[in-house]
């Protein structure tokens, strides 16, 4: 659960309210990760509160609605301990798309991979500029810019991966390729 444990890791520094832990996450990661949505954090700090590793208090406010905060027990403070001093391990593989997409360009032929290989190596370069440039504006903090520099390690190993892919995929891409198909009346066709 990362996402729980980030929040642990947010409650960490003191109580606070679901607005606060989002503008602080998103601060916290940048924008590699992308926005938290609320909705979805409201259901971790519901779920961390059942599971006893957060207390929820209401805060009274005279010139708005009552505001409710939320603060690490004893108990989230040792799951956030744990959590943050073991190894992470990869426990479902290697899912990305990238290798769906080798499959179905392969499968249609070497024009196809080729054209595809080209396509997302042109992607890839943009996102790195994009990257490089995001890297210069958040110097100051160095989580993010670790980050940054993480998600461009990892464009970096997917453009190792396009530079062979042609090559290495092309048993699969060898001969004439059929797509079959089903016509309107369901009829499969060559």
């Amino acid at each position: 659960m990362p996402l729980s444990h980030a929040v642990l890791t947010l409650l960490a520094d003191g109580p606070s309210h679901g607005y606060e832990l989002k503008a602080r996450f998103e601060a916290a990661i940048g924008p590699q990760w992308g926005g938290l949505n609320i909705g979805h954090l409201y259901q971790i700090l519901d779920r961390l509160v059942r599971d006893g590793h957060v207390v929820r208090d209401h805060v009274a406010q005279s010139d708005r609605p009552d505001k409710t905060t939320y603060q690490l027990t004893p108990e989230g403070a040792e799951e956030l301990r744990s959590w943050a001093t073991s190894p992470w391990t990869r426990s479902s593989g290697f899912r990305d798309e990238l290798f769906l997409k080798l499959l179905g360009a392969s499968r249609l032929g070497a024009e196809s991979l080729a054209a595809f290989v080209t396509a997302q190596r042109q992607a890839h370069l943009s996102d790195l500029g994009a990257l490089t440039r995001q890297r210069r504006a958040h110097t100051g903090d160095p989580l993010v810019a670790l980050l940054i520099d993480a998600a461009a390690a990892h464009i970096k190993a997917d453009l190792q991966v396009l530079d062979t892919a042609e090559e290495r995929l092309a048993g699969l891409t060898a001969g004439d390729v059929q797509v079959h198909t089903a016509s309107a009346d369901g009829q499969a066709t060559a």
